[in-house]
């Protein structure tokens, strides 16, 4: 039986930002992946990225972040964020902003990958603790599917698999997490943190290549 507080734990804004949240994303879904339903709700995501935040220690501005961390990059670029900023905060707003790679009005419009991915990792590195937890958690999120994946299907074929997709190679995947834990680590420790190092060790060690696992053991130190 959970303990009881004597006042609420989170606020009506909370609640309107879940459902604010399944408004904005009601029509994307998770990528999908083999043996796994394949119509997953894209808010699954944004669910599971605000409990890592709850769980290790955010507060509910951090929390309704976590809902709201790809609307930006999802839903709209700019407007979508000044609408975040109005209905939320400029606190919300903020963390949203660090957590958005890509300003494009539309998902299909983004950037390249790579150069993409270079500016985001190079401007958390500077972050403030607050956004970063929000960041970690939902790196964290993605990352334990990813890792769900490699165990389910083995490391050989997960690589084979993933060598013919646009920007999920192993190779790929191992220089961005490694980027993302390097950027995250710098001038921040957390348990989310350590959480976050524990599952990158373990994709280098599955599916990367020496070089990447003596990056990891040397951001380790």
């Amino acid at each position: 039986m959970p303990e009881k507080n004597t006042t609420p734990l989170l606020s009506p804004k909370f609640a309107l930002a879940l459902q604010f949240a399944n408004e904005i994303h009601n029509a994307q879904m998770r990528k999908p992946k083999p043996g796994l339903a394949d119509r997953v709700p894209y808010i699954s995501h944004l669910m599971a990225v605000c409990s890592f935040v709850l769980e290790y220690g955010g507060d509910e501005t951090q929390a309704i972040a976590a809902l709201l961390h790809d609307a930006a990059e999802d839903c709209g670029g700019r407007p979508m964020l000044e609408t975040v900023r109005v209905m939320f905060g400029s606190d919300v707003a903020e963390i949203v902003a660090v957590c958005t790679d890509s300003w494009s009005d539309s998902p299909e419009n983004k950037e390249e990958w790579v150069p993409r991915k270079t500016n985001y990792l190079r401007a958390l590195a500077a972050e403030p603790a607050r956004a970063k937890l929000v960041s970690c958690a939902d790196k964290l999120h993605n990352l334990s599917h990813t890792l769900r994946d490699i165990e389910r299907e083995g490391a050989e074929a997960w690589k084979s698999r993933m060598a013919t997709t646009k920007n999920g190679s192993a190779e790929k995947q191992c220089w961005y997490y490694l980027g993302c834990l390097a950027s995250l680590s710098a001038g921040w420790d957390s348990p989310i943190l350590q959480a976050f190092a524990g599952s990158v060790g373990k994709l280098c060690d599955w599916v990367g290549t020496h070089d990447d696992k003596v990056r990891f053991r040397n951001l380790m130190r």
